[in-house]
């Protein structure tokens, strides 16, 4: 995939919510492939915290293949955290992580991942 395919899914996802704070393509080495900030938003992670939360996916990527074969692949994870709510998804070895407003109702939630698969599904 090239970095303008990247930048249309970070894009897609983006105007799916007007809850998403960042949408972000990170590489199988946690690097940052593309992403897409919400216009005036403060981020919650400084440039290191950032970086440590990329690696961290990466790693975490790596490590779910071991379970794939007899769990299957993954197809998104939720995480509900005091300040905000993530959902990540596989594309190959890349991750898609999305970061929302924690104030956002559970329906919503549902909502932005249901609209999120079959963008992510296309480049799968």
């Amino acid at each position: 995939m090239t970095k303008k395919d990247f930048e249309h899914i970070c894009n897609s996802i983006s105007s799916i919510s007007p809850f998403i704070r960042f949408v972000g393509v990170i590489g199988d080495r946690g690097e940052l492939l593309a992403y897409k900030r919400r216009v005036d938003l403060v981020p919650l992670l400084n440039e290191k915290n950032t970086h440590f939360q990329f690696s961290h996916i990466a790693m975490k990527t790596d490590l779910e293949g071991f379970f794939d074969k007899n769990l299957g692949e993954v197809e998104f994870v939720w995480e509900e955290r005091k300040k905000v709510q993530t959902i990540s998804f596989a594309i190959k070895k890349s991750r898609v992580w999305v970061s929302i407003d924690k104030k956002v109702i559970r329906s919503e939630m549902l909502r932005v991942i249901d609209s999120c698969l079959p963008i992510v599904k296309k480049h799968s």
